[in-house]
């Protein structure tokens, strides 16, 4: 046998260990579904979850916890989870940094500003206070205020790439100092506020689902699976541009196009999801990493593997946060952030080197 068929043997069997590796998140992924609608307060039983689905069954208590509550607060889970880790792959492999992600870029401090003003300025969080519960009155404005902040943030970035000529890595730079900007804006707004407009704010700031409806489920779906397919099918681009700029212009790679492609999408995907549920951290940073010191930085699979595993990472925080401190409910974004620095710090410790 030649070397050369030693060589595509080996390559085959590395790939097949890949492929089985995520059809074993995939199952871990349905099974994490499953635990988190059956179980909670009230248990669901596998007959009245499949009896529900196929339309059998139409009404009772079990139908609506399970059709108004928790489908649509798992499936947000996953298509949030999926959406905002491959944001941060995207981001990673564009910028060429280990750092990129919609937080560290200021996307998600810019939404957060933009909650907070809709919330003071445009009187859309008037916050109704009933024992511990604060909700926002208002919630579309504010939504509609934090994504365009959000873009705004990502405007400036890209304006500073294309005219500028800037580095990738002046552009990490500049978003670290775009969300430090837009923290002083929302400290600089809580001072004025007044104590129910000020607990809007951290409320929103925590980082939801759990009032998520089909709706707005429905848009970002409608946005993140066929952007995901997008960066799935042009990950080969991105592989090249691992190379370095000059070897995937030789290629035939337009580099900025590229790069500019990369950023405007995968920022329009996580300010969109920002925008409804608020700042979760962690997930588009320690995501990619995850995925590269498990399969390795094979773009062709990172991006697929990232959405699997941020899904399961942020349904799995969703349900630790449902049930650590029952019946009190954390919001997500809190776990996340508990789950993720430790993480991060060890995968920056043990972690293989991929820059």
């Amino acid at each position: 046998m030649t070397i050369q068929h030693h060589v595509l043997d080996a390559y085959k069997e590395d790939l097949n260990k890949k492929l089985l590796y995520g059809l074993g998140i995939t199952v871990l992924l349905i099974f994490f579904l499953l635990f988190s609608v059956l179980n909670g307060p009230v248990k669901i039983a596998y007959s009245e979850l499949f009896a529900i689905i196929t339309g059998q069954v139409s009404s009772g208590i079990s139908y609506n916890i399970l059709w108004n509550i928790r489908l649509p607060q798992a499936l947000t889970a996953i298509v949030a989870g999926a959406g905002l880790a491959i944001s941060g792959a995207v981001m990673q492999s564009v910028l060429k940094n280990p750092l990129g992600s919609p937080y560290t870029l200021g996307i998600s401090h810019a939404a957060a500003f933009g909650a907070a003003f809709s919330i003071v300025i445009f009187g859309a969080g008037t916050a109704q206070s009933s024992g511990d519960l604060v909700t926002i009155t208002n919630p579309y404005i504010t939504t509609i205020s934090a994504f365009f902040c959000s873009l705004l943030s990502t405007a400036i970035i890209l304006a500073l790439a294309k005219y500028k000529q800037a580095t990738p890595e002046t552009m990490i730079l500049t978003g670290v100092a775009l969300g430090s900007l837009f923290t002083a804006g929302i400290s600089g707004i809580q001072y004025f506020a007044e104590d129910t407009q000020i607990a809007a704010i951290v409320f929103w700031q925590f980082g939801d689902i759990s009032k998520m409806a089909w709706n707005e489920l429905g848009l970002i779906t409608l946005f993140v699976i066929p952007l995901s397919i997008w960066f799935t099918y042009n990950s080969w681009n991105y592989n090249v541009l691992n190379s370095g700029d000059d070897a995937a212009k030789s290629l035939g790679v337009d580099v900025d196009k590229l790069r500019i492609e990369g950023m405007v999408a995968s920022s329009l995907v996580s300010a969109l999801i920002v925008s409804f549920v608020g700042i979760i951290g962690f997930v588009g940073l320690v995501v990619p990493h995850i995925v590269r010191k498990t399969i390795g930085g094979n773009e062709m699979l990172l991006f697929p593997f990232s959405c699997i595993i941020g899904a399961l990472l942020l349904l799995v925080s969703d349900n630790v946060a449902r049930n650590i401190m029952a019946p009190e409910v954390l919001p997500v974004g809190i776990v996340t952030s508990f789950l993720g620095a430790p993480l991060f710090i060890y995968l920056v410790i043990k972690g293989r080197e991929y820059w």
